[in-house]
C-alpha cells in the first residue's frame, strides 16, 4: 500500500524542507515521534547552532525540563531553564551513546484552554552505548509534558521521574569474552547510575550554578556590562523587590459629591436683602452659620473675610449687628 501525504510517516521525496508546515493539533505523543526522528538524524558533526534550533523547534522560550531520581547519596531534583535544554541533551550523546529516543505506553490525555497535559506512567528512555561497550540502557519512569494548545504544539515543562533502569548487554558479547575474567568483570560493573552517563549528571550538577547566572548572562550580553556591574545591578533589583512593600488591588474612585458652605458674606448678604421676611430667614439659615451675634443682640463687630474686594480694596471687612437685630458692614 503507498504512503500518502495524509499519512503521519509520509515523506516527500524532496527533502524535508520542502513539505509545508501542518499543524499538530492531532495527538501530542506525535510530536515525541518527530523528536526522535530528529535526534535521529544528529551526525557527528552537530554543533551547538543545531542543538539549539532543534530545542527552539521541541521547547518553548520559557520551557523548564525537570529530571528526578535516586542515587546512592539520597534523592535528586535539577531543573533547568530554555537556555540550557540543548546543552544537556548533547551532553548525553557525549557520554558515549549513540542513539536516544522515547517511549510512551498508555499515556492519558488533557486539554486545558492554552495548554495540552500529557501524562504517561510507564515512559521508557532508550539509549544505545557504544562505548566503552556495547550497551542497551532502558531507563524507566513517569513523563509528564505540558504542551502549548497551538499550531506549533512545543513543550512547555517536562517533567521525568526515573524509577528504575536496566542495562542490557548481548548474549554474542558474553560469548565472545567467556574466557576472559577481566572483561567478564568489566562487563558485570554497570556504566550509568539511574540510567544516566557521568557527563549528564556532572552537566545537571554544573546547573545548580549556571541556572541562578542566566540572569548576569543575559543582562552582559545586553548592555555588555562588566562582571561586577552586572552582580551589583541584579542584588539592587532584587533588593528592591524584597523591600518594596506588595501592591494594593486597584480601587475605583468613587466620586462624591462636595457640599458647597456658604460663607458668612453670602448670608448676611441674603438676610439683609430680606429684611421683611427675617424669621423664615432664620429657619432657613444652617446651624453652622449661626454665629453668637445672631443670637445675643447688641453685640459687637464679626470679623469677615470674603474673597471679594471691599470699598478700599480690602479683602477682609466686619459686619456689626445692631440692638434691632439688623446686619449693617463696617469697612
Amino acid at each position: 500500500m503507498s504512503s500518502t501525504p495524509h499519512d503521519p510517516f509520509y515523506s516527500s521525496p524532496f527533502g524535508p524542507f520542502y513539505r509545508r508546515h501542518t499543524p499538530y493539533m492531532v495527538q501530542p505523543e506525535y510530536r515525541i515521534y518527530e523528536m526522535n526522528k530528529r535526534l535521529q538524524s544528529r551526525t557527528e558533526d552537530s554543533d551547538n547552532l543545531w542543538w539549539d534550533a532543534f530545542a527552539t523547534e521541541f521547547f518553548e522560550d520559557d520551557a523548564t525540563l525537570t529530571l528526578s531520581f535516586c542515587l546512592e547519596d539520597g534523592p535528586k531534583r535539577y531543573t533547568i531553564g530554555r537556555t540550557l535544554i540543548p546543552r544537556y541533551f548533547s551532553t548525553v550523546f557525549e557520554g558515549g551513546v549513540t542513539d536516544l529516543y522515547y517511549i510512551l505506553k498508555h499515556s492519558k490525555e488533557s486539554y486545558h484552554n492554552s495548554s495540552i497535559t500529557v501524562d504517561c506512567d510507564q515512559c521508557a528512555m532508550v539509549t544505545q552505548h557504544g562505548k566503552p561497550m556495547f550497551t542497551k540502557v532502558c531507563t524507566e519512569g513517569r513523563l509528564i509534558l505540558e504542551f502549548t494548545f497551538d499550531d506549533l504544539m512545543r513543550i512547555k515543562t517536562w517533567h521525568f521521574t526515573i524509577r528504575q533502569y536496566r542495562e542490557l548487554v548481548p548474549r554474542s558479547i558474553l560469548a565472545m569474552h567467556a574466557q576472559d575474567p577481566q572483561v567478564l568483570d568489566q562487563l558485570s560493573k554497570n556504566i550509568t547510575r539511574m540510567g544516566l552517563t557521568n557527563f549528564t549528571l556532572n552537566y545537571l550538577r554544573l546547573c545548580v550554578i549556571l541556572e541562578p547566572m542566566q540572569e548576569l548572562m543575559s543582562r552582559h550580553k545586553t548592555y555588555n556590562l562588566s562582571p561586577r556591574d552586572c552582580l551589583k545591578t541584579c542584588l539592587f533589583q532584587k533588593w528592591q523587590r524584597m523591600v518594596a512593600p506588595p501592591a494594593e488591588p486597584t480601587r475605583q474612585p468613587t466620586t462624591k459629591r462636595r457640599k458647597r458652605k456658604n460663607s458668612t458674606s453670602s448670608t448676611s448678604n441674603s438676610s439683609a436683602g430680606n429684611t421683611t421676611n427675617s424669621a423664615g430667614s432664620k429657619k432657613k439659615t444652617p446651624a453652622a452659620s449661626l454665629s453668637l451675634a445672631t443670637q445675643v443682640p447688641g453685640l459687637g463687630a464679626i470679623p469677615n473675610c470674603s474673597l471679594n474686594p471691599g470699598r478700599d480694596g480690602d479683602l477682609c471687612h466686619s459686619t456689626a449687628v445692631t440692638p434691632s437685630g439688623q446686619f449693617k458692614e463696617k469697612h
